[in-house]
């Protein structure tokens, strides 16, 4: 993250995905839960845009209706998914396409790295046979040859040898696993891929080398990506925006240095305060008391105000919409009509913040 705030996208940079009031439910006899609610953002090209919130947020749901994976008894109800694919082609909606028309999409244009390596490489077949079924998928005229050379360039972008094309999904280490599905969803030049909190499974050090890889890719390729996480200080240093998600809504969007150094929403300010900095002694920790709503029975009004410390009245009735302050979006209520509601405001709580976690 450059150190003055600034992202490293231009902000005239083309929009690629632009996502409108997208709402996924999960249908059931006892009733319908919504895990995704009137969820609208955007991606720009080259842009790495983090996705960040507690287990049972709608982090991994929104992720699934974004590439359109998402299985009965999960329906998207509402909402469009506008893709801008290269080449000069007409924006899609991708809420509207045949599976047909998703797979003519899927790798060329769109890719997904998932959060177990694992589970998402064949492991009965080698690696360098999972590679050319889907060269091969999207190039019919791709000879065997090709195919192999074109396997061998893929794995020596993510710091991987020829040798471990032979070999099968569990003779590899997580770490090179994974690096090994990140290298397959770039495998037909993706304009966007999507990544499933892909560094949960390896260790530190692993981790590190994986987002380093991932950056010098988008450097060298011009991708964007997609980055769902729990883990909000490893958004910090990679994203170039973050979206905050609680009880199936964004709640928050910014300048990963605003929503560090800035964060507006109640929750941001929670989760911020819940991981040690990155350069300066901790002094002390603080949690977000509570748990995530139940999203079968979620709490009428703002689904936060149960555990929020700067509740307002209005707050359990109201459910704010995501609206602009100060080069930023938050559905607050305390950024507006709630200011006058006798709330301290944003600045005297990030003041109260930094006395806890240092910058």
């Amino acid at each position: 993250m450059p150190a003055d705030g600034s992202e490293t996208r231009p902000d005239d940079r083309e929009v690629l995905l632009d996502v409108r009031g997208l709402t996924v439910e999960y249908v059931a006899q006892q009733g319908s839960v919504r895990a995704c609610d009137d969820v609208s953002f955007t991606v720009r090209r080259g842009e790495i845009l983090g996705v960040a919130g507690e287990s049972g947020s709608g982090k991994s749901t929104l992720i699934t209706a974004l590439t359109r994976l998402e299985r009965p008894p999960a329906v998207t109800t509402a909402g469009e998914i506008l893709f801008r694919p290269g080449g000069g082609r007409a924006p899609v909606d991708l809420v509207g396409l045949t599976e047909r028309e998703l797979r003519g999409l899927r790798w060329r244009d769109m890719a997904i790295v998932l959060q177990s390596a694992m589970n998402a490489l064949n492991p009965v077949m080698r690696l360098g046979a999972q590679f050319r079924d889907v060269l091969s998928e999207h190039d019919r005229t791709m000879s065997r040859q090709d195919a192999r050379k074109r396997t061998e360039e893929l794995l020596a972008l993510v710091g991987l040898t020829p040798l471990q094309a032979g070999r099968y999904p569990h003779e590899l280490s997580g770490g090179t696993r994974q690096r090994a599905t990140i290298a397959l969803a770039l495998a037909c030049g993706a304009d966007l891929v999507v990544m499933d909190e892909p560094t949960t499974a390896v260790d530190v050090v692993m981790q590190r080398q994986i987002l380093a890889k991932v950056l010098r890719l988008r450097a060298q390729l011009g991708f964007a990506v997609v980055f769902v996480t729990h883990d909000l200080s490893l958004l910090v240093e990679l994203a170039d925006r973050i979206a905050i998600m609680y009880g199936g809504r964004i709640v928050e969007i910014g300048s990963a240095f605003d929503i560090y150094h800035h964060p507006k929403h109640p929750y941001t300010e929670g989760l911020r305060a819940s991981f040690p900095p990155l350069r300066e002694p901790v002094r002390r920790l603080s949690g977000i008391p509570g748990s995530p709503p139940d999203l079968r029975e979620p709490p009428p009004g703002c689904a936060f105000h149960p555990r929020c410390p700067r509740r307002l009245e209005a707050c359990d009735g109201t459910v704010p919409d995501l609206r602009p302050v100060d080069g930023q979006s938050v559905a607050c209520l305390l950024h507006g009509a709630g200011e006058r509601a006798g709330s301290r405001g944003p600045q005297g709580v990030r003041e109260e913040a930094d006395d806890v976690v240092g910058h």
